[in-house]
């Protein structure tokens, strides 16, 4: 996966925390459990604010 898999890091996100609500995750936060995701192969520098919104709101709606 890379930083625009939005949708694919999303599942990921939501089958490894299922138990997290995406909706108060910090991008901190966030960036890192992108980065320790399995199949995740991507330059950490490449993440920016724009992307993990992205992830966040893509997240929320896997939640949903």
């Amino acid at each position: 996966m890379k930083w625009t898999d939005t949708y694919a890091i999303a599942e990921a996100l939501y089958d490894k925390f299922p138990d997290v609500d995406p909706a108060g995750v910090r991008f901190t936060d966030l960036r890192r459990w992108v980065l320790e995701l399995d199949g995740f192969a991507d330059a950490p520098e490449r993440s920016g604010e724009k992307i993990l919104e992205a992830i966040q709101q893509a997240w929320i709606q896997e939640a949903e």
